[in-house]
This record gives structure tokens, sequence and C-alpha cells, in this order.
């Protein structure tokens, strides 16, 4: 299976955020998308979601043509994970009950109900159930927003920053969880980060984005001291560690 997007543009008024991007991995890879702030890393994401319709000339999911699919139908091949998304006041397993709203038409089935029961499992959130997600951790809260991704279904998830504001653990443990999920499901996995190093780990595709193109794409090899000049404007050493580059300023 491989997820492709072509020609993707978009503009805030008069500013071009995007201009010409063309992605593409197969099943079982992990994409990330780096880049200074302000760049386009979001909107990426959003227009591969339909969030802006039109952003993309051309998307394909293993050969068909998924462009003009509908927000239901497209919801059940791609989901999204964003930075914030907080429902409060209910339970871990009502959060994620909500990523079954593509196949309920009028009452919830047994099936739907299943669905979020295995993928409480498969997430270890079995625990926190019937705990009100106001009451667990910021780390927990990630593993609940992709559990919920999860019970739709996807052949494309799709994650922006599901490791900001979380502590080195959380971290670790966030990104374990999903490189472990995209492997076994055969799924394309494309998510934003700021943490280079981080992403260095656990990524198969690393993409960097700036002034809305790309300017650097390949695997974590394509780290080094002149692409983190040419994105990010600084002065960095780059170390291999464990077969994994670690960026230091100078």
């Amino acid at each position: 299976m491989t997820f492709s997007a072509e020609h993707i543009s978009h503009s805030y008024r008069s500013h071009k955020v995007l201009e010409d991007v063309s992605i593409r991995l197969d099943k079982g890879e992990l994409m990330t998308i780096l880049g200074p702030n302000g760049v386009g890393k979001t909107t990426l994401l959003k227009s591969l979601v339909g969030i802006y319709p039109g952003s993309v000339e051309i998307l394909t999911l293993d050969g068909k043509d998924i462009t003009n699919m509908g927000p239901r139908e497209r919801a059940k091949v791609i989901s999204y994970v964003p930075q914030r998304s907080h429902v409060s006041g209910s339970t871990v397993f009502e959060s994620i009950l909500l990523g079954r709203r593509p196949y309920i038409s009028w009452d919830i089935a047994e099936a739907d109900l299943d669905k979020v029961s295995e993928t409480i499992s498969l997430m270890g959130l079995d625990e926190l159930s019937e705990k009100k997600v106001d009451a667990i951790s910021g780390g927990e809260y990630q593993l609940v927003q992709i559990a919920r991704a999860l019970v739709q279904d996807p052949k494309v998830i799709l994650l922006d920053e599901p490791t900001n504001n979380l502590d080195v653990s959380n971290q670790e443990n966030v990104l374990k969880v999903l490189r472990q999920t995209v492997t076994e499901r055969g799924l394309c996995a494309i998510m934003t980060n700021h943490d280079i190093n981080l992403s260095a780990r656990h990524s198969d595709r690393i993409v960097m984005l700036k002034s809305g193109r790309i300017q650097i794409s390949g695997g974590k090899e394509v780290i080094t001291p002149e692409s983190i000049k040419t994105v990010y404007g600084m002065d960095v050493e780059v170390e291999i560690v464990h077969g994994n580059p670690i960026i230091m300023p100078i």
C-alpha cells in the first residue's frame, strides 16, 4: 500500500504557506515533517485530511484516487490527531468511542464498543478506561488521542506534534507505541515534530520544510550540519550515537 499526495499548495489571504509540496510513503512507514515555526507543517496535515479542500491536487491510496472523497468516507481512510483536542467531562472510553463516528448512523453498535475495547487493550489503557480524561496525565491523554484515531480503522494516520509538552519518558513511550502500531497494522503515518533528535530515532523518513517548500527529504542520514543550517539557519554538530544522529548547537 502506498499513500501519496501531489502538488499541495495553500495560502492564507495573500501569504503562500505551502507551495507545490508532494509526499509519498509506503505502509508500515512513519514520516516526520520538520521545520521552523510557521513553515506549514500543520497546514500540510490539515490539507491531507481535507480541512482545506482543494489544497491537494492529487491524493491517492494504493493507486486509487481519493482526492474528491467526502468527509465521512475520508475519515474511514485517514485519521487525524490534532495538537489540541479535549473532550471535557468524558471518560477515556467515551473519548475513544468518538473515533467511531464515521461508522455510526443511528445507534452505537456492539461492534463499535468491541472495537473501542480492543484498541484500549492494544494501547495499554485498560486501567484508565472509566477515568475522566481530565484526570489523566499528558502522556496518557496522547495515547487516548492516538487510540481515538485508530478506532477509525484508518489506512493513514496524521499526528500534529504528538509529543508536545511531554517529558522525556512520555515522549519515548508515545512514539514507541506509535511506531509499534504503525508496523503491526501496516499503516502509513505522518507526524510533525520540533524535536529533531527524537524524530530521527523513530522515523523512517524525514521531510524538512522551509518557506512552504520541501528543502530536504530522505532517511535519518539527511540530518547533517548542512541541512540544519539550510532549514533552521543555525550551526550544529552532528554525532552518530547507536546509529542515530544527535544534533548539538555550537
